[in-house]
Order: C-alpha cells, then sequence, then structure tokens
C-alpha cells in the first residue's frame, strides 16, 4: 500500500525569481521584465495533476531600461494599466511530461482577455536554504500573440512592415519557498 504524498504550498520569492519577455522592434528585440509579481505553487511532485499554480503581475511594473517606451507601455496603447493594474496566470491542468518536464495548461489574463496557453516548464529541484527553508524552483518559456490581448498598437514602417512584433516571447524564471 502507496501513501500519496501530499500537496504542499510554496510562496513565489520573487527576490530570486524573474517573469521577462521579449519582442522584435524594427529590425531587433526589446528585452523587459516585470518587476513587481507574486504567486503560489501547491506542488505535488509525485502527482503533478494534484498541482496548481496562480501568479499575478502588477502592469505597472513593467521595465524596458527605457522610462519614455516604459510610460507608453503603460498607457491605453498597450496595457492599460490603469483600468487593467495585472496580467494573471491561473493553472486549469497539470501534465508530467517525464523526468522533471512539465506541461503547465490555465488561462492567462491580460488587459481583461483571457484565453488559455500551454506552458512547457522544467522543475529545476529542491533544497533547503541555509536558513532552514524548502525551496523549489522551475523555469518555463511560450511565446503568445500580443493582438490575442488587445495589444494591437503599431506603427507601419516606410519600406514595409511593422515596428512591433506580434510575437511575444515569455520567460519565467520562479524559485518559491515553502509556506511554514
Amino acid at each position: 500500500m502507496s501513501t500519496a504524498t501530499a500537496v504542499r504550498t510554496f510562496a513565489i520569492d520573487k527576490t530570486h525569481s524573474e517573469a521577462a519577455f521579449q519582442v522584435r522592434h524594427l529590425i531587433t528585440k526589446v528585452r523587459g521584465r516585470f518587476d513587481a509579481f507574486s504567486g503560489t505553487i501547491d506542488f505535488n511532485a509525485e502527482q503533478p495533476a494534484a498541482s496548481k499554480v496562480t501568479f499575478e503581475i502588477q502592469a505597472a511594473s513593467i521595465d524596458t531600461s527605457t522610462p519614455d517606451r516604459d510610460a507608453h507601455l503603460r498607457s491605453d496603447d498597450f496595457f492599460a494599466v490603469e483600468k487593467y493594474p495585472t496580467i494573471t496566470f491561473v493553472s486549469t491542468k497539470i501534465d508530467g511530461k517525464g523526468g522533471s518536464d512539465y506541461a503547465v495548461s490555465g488561462d492567462l489574463t491580460m488587459r481583461g482577455v483571457t484565453k488559455a496557453i500551454t506552458i512547457p516548464v522544467t522543475f529545476l529541484g529542491d533544497a533547503v536554504d541555509p536558513w532552514g527553508n524548502q525551496r523549489i524552483a522551475f523555469e518555463g518559456e511560450v511565446t503568445i500573440n500580443r493582438k490575442d490581448f488587445g495589444l494591437n498598437w503599431n506603427a507601419a514602417l516606410e519600406a514595409g512592415g511593422f515596428l512591433v512584433g506580434d510575437d511575444v516571447k515569455i520567460a519565467l524564471s520562479v524559485q518559491a519557498i515553502a509556506a511554514k
């Protein structure tokens, strides 16, 4: 007879995590990140389907290292942070893909639009820190079309094409600490 491993709740440790993105701009890529976010991971390594993830980003915390661009991204042309202050992800299903790989499916809500997405995620491991806290870590990357979420602003280029690409690569690197 085997005993089921309990789901354990972990809070995302913002100081050791990152929510980053990149998008084509003209002929190069602009990279940025969000500085304010939080979330929880209810994790069961033996039964991934019993796990759950919630993640919330404060949209106004966008940082591309260019204050004028960041102000434009906060405006109604893009994130409309006054009306839609948060970007959220709530998992609906987690599938183990073998080894340390998972497919985390869920609802991403941005600018008032919710779409189902699946993020390929790798479990990086667990450890106890020097203060006796249990930690886990994951990385995941997914590409979304910004227009699916109402981020439609663009500028036509004289030579053809547009200033900003539609595809946005999102990269998450998350370390979380067990609730006591």
